[in-house]
C-alpha cells in the first residue's frame, strides 16, 4: 500500500489498489503497517489509525492531492473491523495492563517513601503544646521537654519561666560565647555522670539562630538533642557507573559498637557539623576517616546538591531537629571504600531496585531513619520518581518539614 501510494501514476494510488484486492488482504496489509508504526514509536493509537485509514476510504491522495470517495458498503468493512478488534484490542489491553502495573508500583513506592519521611517528622501535638523554648539574649535556640527544663532550672545558671514556657541563662552563666560554653558544659558533664545525658561524644556543636552566623554558645553533641537545638550535618550519596551504564549506590553497615543505631545500614559517609569547619572540609575529613576516600578524589568529584530538614521525638525522648547538607560523589568503578575509623563494619553496592525495596515499612534490614530522607531526595533528583507520580509534591515538600535556618 505504501509503495503504491508513492508511484507516479496519475489517478491511480493506494485507494484504487485497495479496491482491486480482497478486503481481507487489505486489512492484513494495513494491520502489518500499523504493527511497524506501533513497535517503532510506541504509539497507542492502533485503533485510531485503523479508523482513519479505512473509514469509508475517504483519503487525500499523497501524489495528486485529489480526494477519493469510497463506495465500500458496511458488509465489506466488517472483516476488517473484526481483525482490528481481534488484534488491536489485545495490543491495547496488554499495554493498558502494563501501565496499570507501573502505576501500582509507583503508588506503592511513593507511599513507602512518605512512610519513611514521616518517621523522621513526627512530633505528637500533645508534645508540641508542652515544649519549652530555650533562649539566649532573647534569641530562640532550642525546644526542650518540660522534665529536662525543670531539671536544668535546679542549677544556678538556668532560669525557667513556666507561665511563658521559656528557659534562659542567668547572669551567672556569663555574657560571652566562651563563658556560656564553659558554664553549660560543666552542667552537662554533671548530668552525664548522673546518667541523664547518654552517648557522650566529646564533640562541640554550635548553638545559633542561623547556620551562617557566630554561635551564642557551644554544647556537647550528646546534649544538643536534649536542648532541641538544630544540628547540622553532611550526608554523601556515593555511587558508581558500571560499564553497561547502570548506576550502583555505595551503602555502609554501621559498626555494632555504635551508641546509636548499631548495625543498621547507612550512607557511604555521613557526619555531624562540628564547630570551626566548613561543610566541604567536613565532607573531605569524613570521607578520609570513614571510608578511606582520598582527598583529591573527593574534591574532584564532589557535588553539593541541596539539603533536607526534619524534626521528631527520638528514641531518647528528645526533640531531634536537623538540617542535612546533601552531596553526590561519583567514584571510579574500580574504587572500593574501606573502613578506617571503626565506625563502619562493611561497604557494599546496591542498585536502584534494592534501594526502593528498602523503603518498605517491613523491610528486613532497614537504613538508619534520617538517611532515608537523603536517599529519597537523591531518587527524585535522578528522575526515578517524577512529577507524574501521585503525591510527588507531598514527597518534595515533606523532605524539608523541619526548621531550616
Amino acid at each position: 500500500v505504501i509503495i503504491a501510494s508513492r508511484l507516479p501514476i496519475p489517478r491511480y494510488n493506494a485507494y484504487q489498489i485497495m479496491k482491486t484486492v480482497p478486503i481481507w488482504m487489505s486489512s492484513i496489509m494495513l494491520f502489518s503497517v500499523q504493527r511497524v508504526f506501533y513497535r517503532s514509536n510506541g504509539t497507542l493509537s492502533v485503533l485510531a489509525m485503523s479508523s482513519n485509514l479505512m473509514s469509508s476510504y475517504n483519503k487525500i491522495d499523497s501524489c495528486s492531492g485529489m480526494r477519493q470517495r469510497g463506495n465500500i458498503n458496511m458488509k465489506e468493512k466488517q472483516p476488517f473491523s473484526r481483525l482490528v478488534r481481534m488484534f488491536g484490542s489485545n495490543e491495547l489491553s496488554n499495554k493498558s495492563a502494563t501501565v496499570n502495573k507501573i502505576e501500582t508500583k509507583n503508588n506503592e513506592q511513593v507511599n513507602n517513601m512518605l512512610y519513611r519521611i514521616r518517621k523522621c517528622n513526627t512530633v505528637p501535638e500533645e508534645v508540641k503544646n508542652t515544649l519549652i523554648t530555650f533562649e539566649v539574649d532573647g534569641t530562640p535556640l532550642g525546644k526542650l521537654l518540660p522534665d529536662f527544663a525543670q531539671r536544668l532550672s535546679l542549677t544556678p545558671i538556668f532560669d525557667l519561666d513556666s507561665s511563658n514556657r521559656k528557659l534562659s541563662l542567668t547572669p551567672e552563666a556569663g555574657t560571652s560565647c566562651e563563658e556560656r560554653t564553659e558554664a553549660v558544659h560543666e552542667i552537662m558533664k554533671q548530668l552525664n555522670e548522673e546518667g541523664l545525658i547518654k552517648a557522650w561524644r566529646g564533640e562541640m556543636l554550635p548553638l545559633t539562630s542561623r547556620f551562617d552566623i557566630e554561635p551564642l554558645l557551644l554544647i556537647e553533641r550528646a546534649a544538643a538533642a536534649y536542648f532541641g537545638a538544630i544540628q547540622y550535618g553532611v550526608h554523601i550519596n556515593g555511587y558508581v557507573r558500571t560499564d553497561d551504564g547502570e548506576t550502583m549506590i555505595w551503602m555502609a553497615r554501621r559498626s555494632k559498637d555504635k551508641s546509636k543505631y548499631p548495625g543498621m545500614l547507612d550512607h557511604i559517609v555521613a557526619g555531624g557539623m562540628p564547630f570551626g569547619i566548613s561543610p566541604t572540609d567536613n565532607v573531605v575529613k569524613e570521607c578520609e576517616e570513614e571510608a578511606g576516600i582520598p582527598r583529591n578524589l573527593v574534591l574532584e568529584k564532589l557535588r553539593s546538591v541541596g539539603g533536607i530538614s526534619y524534626e521528631y521525638l527520638d528514641e531518647l525522648g528528645c526533640m531531634s531537629r536537623s538540617v542535612i547538607f546533601c552531596y553526590d560523589l561519583e567514584l571510579p568503578v574500580d574504587f572500593v571504600p574501606k573502613p578506617v575509623d571503626g565506625e563502619v563494619d562493611e561497604f557494599f553496592l546496591w542498585d536502584y531496585e534494592q534501594l526502593c525495596d528498602s523503603m518498605s515499612p517491613d523491610y528486613h534490614d532497614p537504613i538508619k531513619p534520617n538517611c532515608y530522607l537523603v536517599k529519597i531526595d537523591y531518587l527524585l533528583r535522578m528522575g526515578y520518581i517524577t512529577p507524574e507520580s501521585p503525591q510527588y509534591l507531598d514527597v518534595l515538600r515533606e523532605l524539608r518539614s523541619g526548621d531550616c535556618y
